[in-house]
């Protein structure tokens, strides 16, 4: 039987919603999540607990010291986790037509395993629809790291990766499994408190 458009966007929507709620659950519980990104697929946790980090770097089998990007919902919370947010930033994520990871200085709020030198933090406001209602139903910052152990190439989509990723995470989201577009990480800018940005990839 044939489905049509309108029951084909109902059942992603239906896969979507469940998704969501298990990925809340397991967040909720300190626990990894395996969920499809504006970039590549992402391993996730709850940005404010350092037990779930700490989970993050183990099974990437990276360093701690190399920090970690974060979601947010909005632009309007950037404040709640940089102290101070410039100007300039609002205009970059405005005008950016792909997905973009700015570095700020001074961040707070947020796992001290999670953050860089200086306190310093990636984050990146997502457009997709995923993400965007993830991150608005969590209200809290969900880390996003690239589903791979450390120094193995980075997954384009569900199906390249790793088996003990899969098995190493608490949730993993049914949503996009089936799609093979070959999606890229974004880019990053570092962005000094004065407001002057170097563009790092």
């Amino acid at each position: 039987m044939k489905h049509s458009k309108k029951d084909n966007i109902r059942n992603a929507n239906t896969v979507m919603n469940t998704d969501i709620e298990q990925c809340i659950k397991a967040l909720s519980n300190g626990g990894l999540i395996l969920y499809p990104t504006d970039t590549v697929w992402g391993i996730g946790c709850d940005a404010t607990n350092a037990q779930a980090v700490s989970k993050v770097y183990a099974l990437k089998r990276r360093d701690d010291s190399k920090a970690l990007i974060v979601l947010l919902d909005s632009a309007d919370n950037l404040d709640h986790y940089v102290v101070d947010v410039p100007y300039i930033a609002r205009e970059l994520i405005d005008v950016a037509v792909t997905p973009l990871t700015i570095i700020y200085e001074g961040a707070y709020n947020l796992a001290p395993n999670v953050l860089g030198p200086a306190d310093s933090v990636g984050i990146r406001i997502p457009h997709d629809e995923f993400c965007q209602r993830l991150c608005q139903r969590y209200g809290r910052p969900i880390v996003s790291t690239s589903a791979n152990v450390s120094g193995a190439p980075t997954p384009r989509c569900y199906r390249e990766i790793a088996a003990d990723i899969v098995q190493g995470v608490d949730c993993v989201a049914q949503y996009r499994r089936d799609d093979d577009t070959q999606h890229q990480p974004s880019n990053i800018i570092l962005l000094s408190s004065d407001g002057t940005f170097r563009i790092i990839r």
